[in-house]
């Protein structure tokens, strides 16, 4: 208890409002965009949420962008793991959602903190989003679907690129929010 505690300390009220707040959003698009993916990916017998993963792991690095605290993006992952389990939201797995919702993150900050980056630069944001989408589908592969190489390697190749798009768009929206407050306060 004594090192969530520590690691929570870090945060302020902003930031798990910024964190409450992205989980929220990654929870309530998924329903929207996964049926949509579904139609490219159904024919193909690669799972949906390899290419729609992309723009709702976007959420993640957009919350990392904007707290710039290590650990957010694994934060967000279980806020959501939590709010899937005791909601029972479609998407959810259980008790296992715990593996599958919380490691995109942790992957994610992992690799980030790796190349000390903080979602200040286009590529880190790729890469964020990248990990994101490539540890959601690796782990949803190994407790569900156990797909077959070249399958695997297809769907985690789409996982890669489609989580790397979703990086870009959430950078693009920091960007633009960084003017916005930038001008609000020249103004004043």
């Amino acid at each position: 208890m004594n090192i969530l505690q520590k690691c929570l300390n870090k945060f302020s009220l902003y930031d798990l409002i910024i964190v409450a707040f992205m989980a929220a959003l990654g929870i309530a698009t998924k329903p929207i965009i996964v049926p949509l993916a579904h139609i490219i990916t159904g024919p193909l017998f690669i799972p949906s949420g390899a290419v729609a993963g992309g723009f709702y792991m976007m959420w993640l690095v957009l919350g990392f962008g904007i707290t710039g605290k290590r650990g957010t993006m694994t934060l967000i992952c279980f806020v959501q793991a939590i709010l899937v389990i005791a909601t029972g939201i479609v998407g959810s797995h259980g008790v296992m959602s715990l593996l599958t919702y919380t490691m995109p993150g942790i992957l994610a900050d992992l690799g980030l903190l790796l190349i000390g980056h903080r979602v200040c630069c286009l590529p880190c944001a790729f890469l964020a989003g990248m990990l994101c989408n490539i540890g959601g589908t690796s782990m949803v592969n190994f407790v569900y679907f156990r797909l077959p190489l070249i399958p695997l390697v297809f769907s985690l190749s789409l996982a890669a690129l489609s989580g790397g798009l979703g990086g870009i768009v959430a950078f693009k929206i920091l960007q633009q929010t960084r003017m916005v407050s930038k001008r609000a306060y020249s103004n004043d």
